[in-house]
C-alpha cells in the first residue's frame, strides 16, 4: 500500500493515533506528495492511484466508478460494509468469487479461467484420484488434474522451486512470459490466491497449511457453486460484466453450513491447543499487537481480526483447560475459523463459562474514533444479552489499542446498565490471565 513521504509532525502524529485529518490536512498531503502513476481511464496522479487500490472492489462486483461519473454501490457491495451483519462479508466475496473471470473486461489477461470454480474442480478431481498428464492456463480442470498428479508421482509433495518455475515457463506458459521472480510464482502469488479462495468459506487447509481441500462444513454451497458456475458467459463491456458479477445469487448465499456442537468446538479448540503451545500463542498475539507479520503457515491464511479471535479463543483455553469456552465464529472443518464470529443472533465472540460465572471476551483490531463508533455499542447489547442466560456475568474487550473515547463510553455503560466491561490491550489482557487463577473478574 502507498504511504505519503513527505507529512508534518502534526499530521504524523494524528495518523499515528489514528485521529481523523480535517480536508485542509488532506489536501496538503495531497499537494506534497504528487504521483507519477497512470491507469487508463484516468488522468495522471492520485486519480490514478485511486482507481488502483480499488479497482479489485470493481471486479468483484462491489462498486462501480469512472472518471467524472458518480459511484455507485452494489447490493452485494453494501452486504460486504453492513456493521450491523458482518458475516455478510463471507456472503459477499462468496458471491464474487464464484463468478470470477480472470480475463474479463476489466483485466485483459491470458488465463481463460473461473479459478474458484476450477479449483473446486481440481480438488475434487484430486480427491476421487484418478489417473495422470500435462494442462495450460485455462478452465481444464482434467488437465491440471493430471498435471499436479504428475508432478506429485515424480517429484513427491516437496518439488524444488525450479521444478516448479520450470514447469510454469515451459509447459503452462510455452515459453510466453514476462519476466518474474521465482518467489512471486512460489510464494506471493499462491498465498495470495488462498487468502482470497478462504474469504468465501468453502476451502480448508491441511497438513499445517501445506494443502488446500474443500471444506466439508459447505458441501452445499461447493456443490451449488460447480453445477450453476462451471459454465460461464463471457462479457465484452465493463457495464455488463460488472451487472453480472454484482447480482446477488439469493440460491447461494442462503445455503446454511453444517453446524459445529459445542461438543465439537471444544474438540477443536483442545486439538489446537495441543498444536500450539502457549509461548506460540503469546508470540503470535504479540505480533498482532505490534503490527507483526506472522511465518506460520497456518495462520498467515487468516485475516488478522480472524486471527485475533482464534488466538484468544486458545489462549483462554490454554491457560484455562477447566473453562468451557465457546467461540462463536463460523468453522471450517479443521476447526479453524473462516470469518469473524459477527455478533449473529447478538452474541459476543467468545462465551466462557466458569462453574455459574459467565464471561463474554470480545476482540477487534480497530483502533481510535472507527473502534469507538463500531464496538462498544454492541458490546453491551452483546453482554446484555448474554447476562439474560447467565446471571453473573462480565466481559473482556481485547484490541491492540484501547481509544480514550471507547473507555468514556464503556464507564457511560457501566453507570447507566450496570454492565462489566473490562477494555485490556491485546499485551495487557496476554499479562491478566498469565498472572491471575481465575478468568472472572470484576477489577
Amino acid at each position: 500500500m502507498y504511504k505519503p513521504t513527505k507529512i508534518s509532525a502534526v499530521i504524523k502524529k494524528k495518523i499515528e493515533t489514528k485521529e481523523p485529518l480535517s480536508d485542509s490536512e488532506v489536501k496538503k498531503v495531497l499537494e506534497d506528495n504528487p504521483q507519477n502513476h497512470k491507469e487508463a481511464g484516468f488522468s495522471k496522479g492520485w486519480a490514478s492511484r485511486f482507481d488502483t487500490w480499488f479497482k479489485i472492489a470493481k471486479e468483484l462486483g462491489f462498486v462501480y466508478y469512472k472518471n467524472g461519473e458518480k459511484i455507485r454501490f452494489s447490493d452485494i457491495g453494501l452486504k460486504l460494509v453492513d456493521n450491523e451483519h458482518p458475516e455478510f462479508e463471507q456472503q459477499a466475496f462468496l458471491n464474487a468469487f464464484v463468478k470470477y473471470q480472470s480475463n474479463s473486461p476489466f483485466r485483459r489477461v491470458l488465463n481463460e479461467n473461473a479459478p474458484l470454480i476450477l479449483l473446486l474442480n481440481v480438488i475434487n478431481k484430486i480427491n476421487a484420484d484418478k489417473d495422470l498428464n500435462g494442462t495450460g492456463i485455462d478452465n481444464d480442470a482434467e488437465g491440471l488434474y493430471k498435471l499436479i498428479k504428475k508432478i506429485r508421482k515424480e517429484h513427491g509433495y516437496t518439488p524444488s522451486w525450479e521444478v516448479i518455475v520450470d514447469i510454469c515457463v515451459n509447459q503452462i506458459m510455452k515459453g510466453d512470459f514476462k519476466k518474474f521472480n521465482p518467489k512471486s510464482i512460489m510464494v506471493d502469488y499462491p498465498d495470495e490466491f488462498i487468502r482470497k479462495m478462504r474469504l468465501t468459506g468453502l476451502i480448508s487447509l491441511r497438513g499445517a497449511g501445506r494443502f488446500i481441500d474443500i471444506n466439508r462444513n459447505e458441501q452445499t454451497k461447493v456443490d451449488y457453486a460447480l453445477a450453476n458456475y462451471s459454465d460461464y458467459k463471457k462479457y465484452t463491456t465493463e457495464e455488463s460484466y460488472f451487472e453480472y458479477m454484482s447480482a446477488v445469487d439469493e440460491n447461494l448465499i442462503s445455503f446454511v453450513a453444517k453446524p459445529v456442537s459445542v461438543g465439537e468446538r471444544d474438540a477443536f479448540l483442545a486439538k489446537w491447543v495441543g498444536i500450539y503451545p502457549w509461548n506460540k500463542i503469546k508470540d503470535e498475539m504479540l505480533n498482532l499487537a505490534k503490527k507483526r507479520l506472522t511465518k506460520d503457515d497456518v495462520l498467515k491464511y487468516l485475516s488478522n481480526p480472524v486471527r485475533l479471535e482464534f488466538l484468544v479463543s486458545l489462549a483462554i483455553k490454554s491457560k484455562f483447560p477447566n473453562i468451557r469456552v465457546i467461540p462463536n465464529y463460523p468453522y471450517d472443518d479443521e476447526g479453524l475459523p473462516t470469518s469473524t464470529a459477527g455478533g449473529v443472533g447478538d452474541k459476543g465472540d467468545i462465551e466462557c463459562f466458569e462453574d455459574v460465572k459467565g464471561i463474554l471476551v470480545e476482540v477487534t483490531m480497530s483502533e481510535g474514533r472507527m473502534q469507538t463508533m463500531m464496538e462498544v455499542w454492541p458490546i453491551s447489547r452483546h453482554l446484555g444479552e448474554f447476562r439474560k442466560g447467565t446471571p453473573d456475568s462480565m466481559c473482556y474487550f481485547v484490541a491492540p489499542s484501547i481509544f480514550k473515547d471507547s473507555v468514556m463510553q464503556i464507564n457511560y455503560v457501566k453507570e447507566k446498565e450496570n454492565l462489566s466491561i473490562l477494555p485490556k490491550t491485546i499485551e495487557e489482557f496476554l499479562s491478566h490471565i498469565e498472572k491471575e487463577d481465575a478468568l472472572y473478574s470484576i477489577a
